[in-house]
């Protein structure tokens, strides 16, 4: 991203770029309602998040609106910029595909996972991806 475009501090990074998603995702990139670029890290070491919301009628009028229900977000999350390289290595290795997986099982899925919420979450372990699904600890 040039640095004209920037939202963060100098100090921080994002591992990928929109064209790096879009990319890797190809044609299931239609299926994403939602790239967003996070302006903090997570408090986890998280660098990617994908999630689904599901249709939450007896919330709507203080939670989630309409247009939003079964729909894929993902977002990409800051990073130390001097820890960029490798994390972007290892997304673009293993955790871009597993991403275009889990979004294709996501639209394939029976109803009753399409009606709770649903997420997955990826970061660096030891130089290594690491998800967890629905906010477990993660593997």
């Amino acid at each position: 991203m040039p640095a004209r475009n920037r939202r963060l501090p100098r100090h921080l990074s994002w591992p990928l770029t929109r064209t790096d998603v879009q990319t890797a995702l190809g044609e299931r990139f239609a299926e994403v309602d939602e790239l967003s670029f996070g302006g903090h890290p997570w408090g986890d070491g998280t660098l990617l998040h994908v999630g689904w919301t599901p249709v939450v009628r007896a919330n709507y009028g203080s939670g989630v609106h309409p247009s939003r229900w079964c729909r894929i977000h993902v977002s990409v999350c800051p990073l130390p910029a001097a820890d960029r390289a490798a994390a972007r290595r290892a997304l673009q290795e293993h955790v871009l595909a597993e991403l275009g997986a889990w979004i294709d099982n996501a639209r394939h899925a029976p109803e009753t996972w399409t009606l709770t919420w649903h997420s997955r979450s990826w970061r660096l372990v030891a130089g290594a991806a690491a998800h967890r699904d629905d906010r477990q600890p993660y593997r």
